[in-house]
């Protein structure tokens, strides 16, 4: 049986956890600084980052936001050690209530094309191949 979590947004104290299990959780890139995109995410009322404490330990996140048109959901991330729990389900689930709470009604996410093994949990919270192709241009290195 899993131990009780709580969901809630990211404190300051819960930086150095929430990036210990983006990169053991296999999130985390070497082009993306985890402090720049968590300062950014928590810059205003449009994202937030979520967390799941069991305890005082954060092993769960999702960062949650909307431009305006779409909702996105990024950095959904268990830690290894508590995978298989439910966490990831609850992640989603807490990420589509801040997003329906403030009135978006279309959600969006990325997945890197190799990372096979997650296609089916999106799929069953309803996500689809859209078949589109993102772009991206770096606009400061």
């Amino acid at each position: 049986m899993a131990a009780q979590h709580h969901i809630r947004e990211l404190r300051d104290e819960d930086i150095d956890q929430v990036v210990a299990i983006w990169h053991a959780a296999g999130v985390a890139r070497p082009w993306n600084d985890p402090l720049k995109d968590i300062t950014f995410a928590r810059r205003d009322a449009h994202s937030t980052i979520l967390v799941a404490e069991i305890g005082n330990r954060v092993v769960a996140t999702a960062m949650v936001g909307e431009d305006g048109h779409r909702g996105w959901v990024y950095y959904l991330a268990t830690d290894p050690q508590h995978q298989g729990q439910g966490l990831g389900r609850a992640m989603m689930q807490a990420a589509e209530a801040w997003l329906i709470a403030r009135g978006v009604w279309k959600l969006q996410l990325l997945v890197r094309e190799e990372n096979t093994q997650v296609f089916d949990f999106y799929g069953k919270f309803g996500f689809r191949d859209t078949r589109t192709v993102c772009m991206q241009k770096v606009l400061q290195p």
